[in-house]
C-alpha cells in the first residue's frame, strides 16, 4: 500500500478522526434553534459538499435568514469545541503518521471541513508538526466528489498524484480520490457502514482500521 508512495493524504472526519458524530448533533441544535427539524435525507444530501457549499444548501432548503458567513460562523462556534476536547484520533493512525515522518513520506489533509475546525484538531491532537498542509474544499470552490482538493494538496506537497495514497470514509470522497488519479484506501466509520459494500469496490484498499496496514 505504502510502496513507493511519496506523500499520503487523509480526510479528517471518519479518516484521521473519530467525529462523524458531532455534526448530527449540531445539525439538531442548530434547526431546533430556528424551529426546523432534522429531515432524514440531510447527511445523504450534503455528502461530499464543502463546508460553503453546505451553508448554501442550508440556506436555501431551510429558507435561513442568516448571510452564508454567519451561518458558517455559528457552526464553527457550535463545533469547536467538540473537535478540540472530545474527537479522538481513528485507532492505529498514530502509528502511521509516526512512520511517514520517519520514512519521510509527506503529510497532507483534504478536507471538505473548515479549516477553523481542522486547525484546530490537529493542534489539540498535539499533530501540527506532522502535516505539511491543511487544504479544504473551500479553498477550491468545489467539494467532493470533484478532484480539485485532493490536486491542490498534492500539488502544495509538490508531489505527483499517482504517488500520493489517499485515505477516505465515505464514498463521495473515494472518488474524488480516484477522479484525482491517487490510489485510495476506504478506512470503516460507524457513520458509513452501510456504504462498506460500495466502499470496498470503489476504493484501491479497505481497512477496518489503522492497525491493520502492514510496514515493510
Amino acid at each position: 500500500m505504502l510502496q513507493d508512495k511519496q506523500a499520503v493524504i487523509f480526510d479528517l472526519d471518519g479518516s484521521l478522526v473519530d467525529s462523524m458524530w458531532i455534526w448530527k448533533e449540531v445539525d439538531i441544535v442548530f434547526l431546533g434553534q430556528r424551529n426546523l427539524t432534522l429531515p432524514d435525507d440531510l447527511q445523504k444530501a450534503i455528502e461530499g459538499m464543502s463546508f460553503s457549499e453546505t451553508a448554501v444548501y442550508f440556506k436555501k432548503r431551510f429558507k435561513l435568514e442568516e448571510s452564508l458567513e454567519e451561518i458558517k460562523e455559528i457552526w464553527n462556534q457550535m463545533a469547536y469545541e467538540f473537535y478540540t476536547t472530545r474527537v479522538p484520533l481513528k485507532k492505529g493512525v498514530k502509528t502511521l503518521l509516526d512512520y511517514c515522518k520517519e520514512k519521510k513520506i509527506k503529510l497532507g489533509i483534504a478536507t471538505s471541513n473548515s479549516r477553523h475546525l481542522a486547525q484546530g484538531t490537529i493542534e489539540a491532537l498535539g499533530l501540527t508538526s506532522y502535516f505539511d498542509c491543511i487544504m479544504t474544499s473551500c479553498d477550491v470552490n468545489k467539494g467532493k466528489p470533484a478532484p480539485d482538493v485532493y490536486l491542490a494538496t498534492a500539488e502544495k506537497l509538490q508531489v505527483e498524484p499517482k504517488k500520493c495514497l489517499v485515505f477516505e470514509d465515505i464514498v463521495m470522497g473515494i472518488l474524488a480520490g480516484k477522479n484525482a488519479g491517487m490510489e485510495v484506501c476506504a478506512v470503516e466509520d460507524d457513520f458509513s457502514l452501510e456504504q462498506t459494500s460500495e466502499k470496498q469496490k470503489t476504493a484501491d484498499y479497505y481497512i477496518k482500521d489503522f492497525d491493520e496496514i502492514v510496514y515493510e
